[in-house]
């Protein structure tokens, strides 16, 4: 398989950098938090999926804040906060509702608030972009996501074929039966339910390339083929600390505790999509530049990772700032 030396090389950097500055800014350390031009100037996500806003918000506020949860309550809590991605959004439910459980989709104050929450703003992130066809009949896209997490929850379907799986991609399968879920929102919905007790399958064992992720493959593996390219991201999980040692990197690390799995090498492929069209504009796609410059966020960001992965002593050190995950757009 042909491979651009230059381009597969920026890839760890970028990795092992971006982590780097995560950590500085975790420690509280004063900036620059990096002399690379291109990370200083705009917007780049975690090299771990967990790390973006949305999935701490997703892990500590959603999956562990009420441990007296049943499987379809925290499976309905999962799944629409996901399909929502926007903790704003989130927090308006539960203010008005309480905590979401099952039976909150029933509610019929939820339609009415999520109405009001819309004509005074976004209720979905602008991250990325979920099928909006009327699969329920609805002419409202949030009525029909309504309707979808009813008819996963409500029925107890979806908690049976939660138990049911055996891995990821049993997993993965489950959700994308279901009208709305497209492959890419089937495969961050099983991730997002396997940071949860409910399952504790590898990360490594499945992968879906998205989009974003497509164009940072052929960037570095120019004419890899589409049946190629998830075994293509397993390949870089498994060469991650021998291909940095070639490049004189420092491979990176979750605090020291916790290496990179095939979800976080699948987002930093479509990360180093974004990399690339500053660094290497000759690698032309149907993306030519960089949208998101870096801002900090002023909202504090406490660290919290699944219970189950052992990352332990995690820094307190007032950090403040980060990125939302910027999920590719898909269109089921």
């Amino acid at each position: 398989m042909e491979r651009r030396d230059d381009v597969h090389r920026a890839y760890w950097h970028l990795a092992a950098e971006r982590q780097q500055i995560f950590e500085r800014r975790a420690a509280g350390d004063p900036g620059p938090w990096t002399e690379d031009p291109i990370l200083a100037r705009y917007k780049f996500t975690n090299p771990w999926r967990a790390s973006d806003r949305v999935s701490q918000f997703l892990i500590k506020d959603v999956i562990y804040d009420n441990v007296d949860l049943e499987p379809e309550d925290l499976l309905a809590r999962i799944v629409l906060f996901r399909l929502f991605s926007k903790p704003s959004t989130w927090r308006a439910i539960e203010r008005e509702l309480g905590p979401v459980r099952a039976e909150t989709l029933d509610d019929r104050r939820l339609p009415t608030l999520l109405e009001r929450l819309q004509s005074r703003g976004p209720i979905y992130t602008s991250a990325f972009i979920l099928c909006a066809n009327k699969a329920y009949g609805h002419d409202r896209k949030y009525q029909n996501h309504l309707a979808l997490v009813r008819e996963m929850v409500g029925t107890g379907a979806l908690p049976a074929a939660v138990a049911r799986a055996e891995k990821l991609g049993d997993l993965f399968e489950a959700l994308c039966a279901y009208p709305l879920i497209g492959p890419f929102m089937g495969y961050q919905l099983a991730i997002d339910i396997n940071y949860s007790e409910l399952t504790d399958f590898s990360e490594d064992e499945f992968t879906v390339p998205g989009p974003g992720a497509v164009r940072g493959i052929e960037k570095v593996f120019p004419g890899t083929p589409a049946r190629e390219r998830a075994a293509v991201i397993h390949r870089m999980v498994d060469e991650q600390e021998e291909a940095c040692a070639a490049y004189g990197i420092t491979p990176p690390t979750l605090f020291g505790q916790r290496r990179l799995r095939a979800i976080d090498c699948q987002n930093l492929f479509c990360e180093l999509d974004k990399y690339a069209r500053v660094r290497f504009p000759e690698l032309r796609s149907n993306r030519s530049r960089i949208k998101a410059t870096f801002a900090p966020s002023s909202e504090p960001l406490t660290l919290f990772y699944p219970p189950k992965w052992g990352v332990e002593n995690l820094p307190d050190g007032g950090f403040a700032g980060g990125y939302e995950l910027e999920l590719v757009p898909a269109v089921a």
